[in-house]
Formats: structure tokens, sequence, C-alpha cells
């Protein structure tokens, strides 16, 4: 375990052995943080859980078992975590937070997600297993993103959205499942 120069950590937390952190964070209180790497000037707020396992398993009628769990969390320089969040561990890569985005409260990012530079995503959004965000993505609240998808650069998605197929560079979308911006506005005058 590692903790750079002036980094506040509140109380009740607990940082796992196999942790970094870098310069100038601060770490609220009730969070527990494992297997991870986290860069300079970030923030985690209040009662986050960061490089626990992620939920994975083989399929099996007796006894499931599940699957390994090695990679870790990387979080950039400059993130922000709301409160109540989670972060899964990657289970053979690493799950990664790009630098400069922000996480609103109770967010879950499942193992092996990749999260671009200078996301913004709101409340209550929750990442299946293997995603990719490129950067700028911005994201409303209560959305969900199902695994192994590509999400472009610039994309924007709409509340309540439920995400279900790759979504190109630059588009805009909306619904369940999740369609293009003005199609979705078209169809629900």
């Amino acid at each position: 375990m590692k903790i750079g120069a002036n980094c506040l950590i509140g109380h009740n937390s607990i940082i796992e052995k196999n942790v970094n952190i870098g310069d100038n964070c601060s770490i609220g209180s009730n969070i527990i943080i494992r297997n991870s790497l986290i860069k300079n000037n970030v923030h985690i707020l209040d009662g986050c859980v960061i490089g626990k396992k992620g939920f994975g398993f083989f399929p099996n009628k007796d006894s499931n078992i599940r699957y390994p769990q090695i990679g870790i969390v990387i979080i950039e320089d400059n993130v922000e975590i709301g409160c109540g969040s989670t972060i899964d561990r990657g289970s053979i890569s690493n799950t990664i937070i790009g630098k400069n985005t922000y996480l609103d409260n109770q967010i879950h990012i499942a193992h092996n997600v990749k999260i671009g530079e200078n996301c913004i995503i709101a409340a209550q959004v929750g990442f299946a297993g293997s995603s990719t965000l490129g950067n700028n993505v911005m994201i409303g609240g209560q959305a969900g993103i199902s695994g192994h998808l590509k999400i472009g650069n610039n994309v924007q998605i709409g509340g309540g959205s439920g995400v279900i197929k790759n979504i190109p560079d630059n588009s805009k979308v909306m619904g369940y499942p999740a369609k293009d911006l003005k199609n979705f506005i078209r169809e629900n005058k």
C-alpha cells in the first residue's frame, strides 16, 4: 500500500494492501478500496466500494463456478466518484476510469469496463462487464449499458435509456432500446 502526499482520508475507510493512491487525493468516509491504482487529484466520496470481485460465473447445474478476478481498478488523474458507487476489479484485464471523468452518486461499474476521458455520468447508471466508452461521453441518470458493448466518442445517452448495441461516435440516443434521439422524439410525440 502506498498513499501519496497531501491526501485526506475520512472516518472508517479501509484501504487494503494492494492499493496505490497518488498525490492530492481525498477519500471520504466509510469507503473500502482494494486492488486499485488511483492516480493524482482523485476525489472519492463517502460510501464507495472500489476493487471488489466482479460478478462472473461459469454456470453449472450443481454448483456455479466463479471465474478468476485478477485485474485491478485504475483511476486516472482528476476523477471524481460520487457517493455509494461501486467499481469492480477486472477479471483478466483491468477496469479503467479515464482522466477528468466525473461519476455521480450510486453508479455501478462492472469488471473490465473501460471509461474514456472527460466523461460525465449521472446517478444510478449501471455498466455490465467488459463494455468500453470513448472520450467525452455524457450519460443521463438511470441508464443501463449492457455488457461487451462499444460506445464511441462524443456520445450522449439520455436518462433512463437501455443500451443493448454498439453506438458509433457523435451519436445522441434515448429510449429502451436506445435509438437515435430524433427517431425517439418523432415516435413519442
